[in-house]
């Protein structure tokens, strides 16, 4: 260990005994209905159970597996998990941690959006949602708070949020186009003045030990996870077929312009768009989702990140909401399968988000542990982190004009909503409160004011 590195007075001397599959297999399936209250909470979670208390592996490699996620696109919680079954119990290990991670929150959230969608207008059910409404908008303005804080740390990271903010809001350019901007711009800074792209914040370098774990710092890395181009090829082209047979499949049995295929479609782009967490492709989504294709209203997707933020798993998990709703509303296998088209259509534009998650694990993953040095954020990747502040700006107007003026400009100003929209960021910000304690708390204010005091 290096002089860094502080033992804990009551670390243990002894390294644990190996972890069998099936032990591990118990502890993701048990993560998987554990994990809400966002990435943070689900990487904290992973930290206790894994480094802290069984001490599978060490602070130091979890760490670097935990940098190497946070470039990614896509859920990096849900990322971490593959990577940490993959690096114990080899490719299988890393699949079962992968899926078990969030098919818990896919199976609960095929519930509650039948649950809403079906009986949405149910007195009850809207008096829960119309406390849950301002929460969620107070929470994603705190995401912006949040990212923006560790992100912007000069003008020049300001001025492109600021920009990304103008090109969304006020000339709808596609998020995508907007990513694509923030890569140039990073690339030609870095070299130009790479000092106003270094990364900012970050999860450090190990502080603590908490005694000897079975993947050590010193631990060599296991034969199946050492580089070989062959494993890379291998990876790869499995991951096409995965991806390229059910798309062609759909294409087939469907055509192009259907439902089903365009939601596939969008869902692989939108996995593949991704940095900067949920948030950052939410706006996407919306874009695309509500305006594009018309699979969902704006209101039905404040409920619906409401749902995913209440559920257990990455909030990318929303997808599933949109699939369904898309789904149930078009009624796409008919009027008498509804629930069936719905969940049918969660479970696809699920396997279409997750899957290039498990790819980039399982294909870079052996790179990483081969190469053991410490990754940090390109210069492009820090320009998108801070152009996806400026989009996540704009979707926090976006929801708080739909939450405040729920009738448009034209109608009247919600004052109530806007007054659970202030408790509700006070409450986190000021008095740091987690996400699930708030959205609670404004869902029970919603059912008071709607069924008792009748507002």
């Amino acid at each position: 260990m290096s002089n860094t590195t502080a033992v804990t007075d009551d670390a243990p001397l002894t390294r644990p005994a190996d972890v069998s599959f099936w032990e591990a297999f118990r502890l993701w399936l048990k993560l998987g209905f554990m994990g809400f209250g966002g990435p943070a909470a689900q990487i904290a979670l992973m930290h206790r159970e894994l480094v802290e208390q069984r001490r599978w592996i060490s602070e130091r490699r979890f760490l670097h597996a935990l940098n190497y996620c946070m470039l990614l696109p896509g859920p990096e919680a849900q990322q971490l998990a593959t990577y940490m079954g993959w690096l114990m119990h080899r490719t299988w290990g890393g699949i079962v941690a992968g899926v078990l991670f969030v098919l818990p929150g896919l199976c609960f959230l095929i519930g509650l959006s039948w649950l809403y969608i079906a009986y949405g207008d149910v007195p009850l059910v809207a008096g829960l949602f119309y406390g849950i409404k301002p929460a969620v908008t107070a929470v994603v303005v705190y995401a912006v708070h949040r990212i923006g804080s560790r992100a912007l740390k000069n003008n020049v990271l300001w001025a492109i949020a600021a920009a990304a903010f103008v090109a969304i809001f006020a000339f709808n350019v596609p998020f995508p186009a907007i990513v694509a901007a923030a890569i140039v711009i990073g690339y030609i800074g870095g070299r130009v003045a790479p000092d106003k792209f270094e990364a900012g914040g970050g999860h450090g370098s190990a502080k603590q030990s908490y005694g000897p774990a079975i993947i050590d710092d010193d631990t060599p890395t296991p034969a199946h996870a050492l580089f070989r181009w062959s494993k890379l090829a291998r990876v790869l082209i499995i991951g096409a077929i995965l991806w390229s047979v059910p798309m062609a499949l759909l294409n087939m049995v469907y055509g192009w312009d259907h439902t089903f295929t365009q939601m596939g479609w969008f869902f692989t782009k939108a996995a593949l768009l991704t940095f900067g967490g949920a948030y950052a492709v939410l706006p996407y989504i919306y874009q695309g989702a509500i305006t594009n294709h018309g699979w969902l209203t704006p209101t039905q997707m404040i409920d619906g990140l409401a749902l995913g933020e209440a559920n257990p798993g990455p909030l990318i998990m929303v997808v599933a909401f949109v699939g369904f709703v898309g789904a149930y509303v078009k009624a796409l296998f008919g009027p008498d399968m509804l629930f069936a088209a719905g969940a049918f259509a969660a479970v696809l534009v699920s396997w279409f988000t997750f899957l290039p998650s498990f790819i980039f694990i399982l294909a870079g993953g052996p790179f990483v542990e081969t190469t053991h040095g410490n990754l940090k954020f390109t210069a492009p990747l820090t320009a998108i982190t801070a152009a996806v502040v400026g989009v996540i700006l704009n979707l926090a107007v976006f929801f708080a004009y739909h939450v405040l003026w729920p009738k448009g400009f034209a109608g009247s100003f919600d004052w109530i909503a806007a007054l659970l929209v202030v408790l509700a960021a006070v409450a986190l910000v000021r008095y740091k409160r987690n996400v699930m304690q708030v959205i609670a708390a404004s869902a029970l204010i919603g059912l008071l004011l709607k069924t008792v005091v009748n507002v």
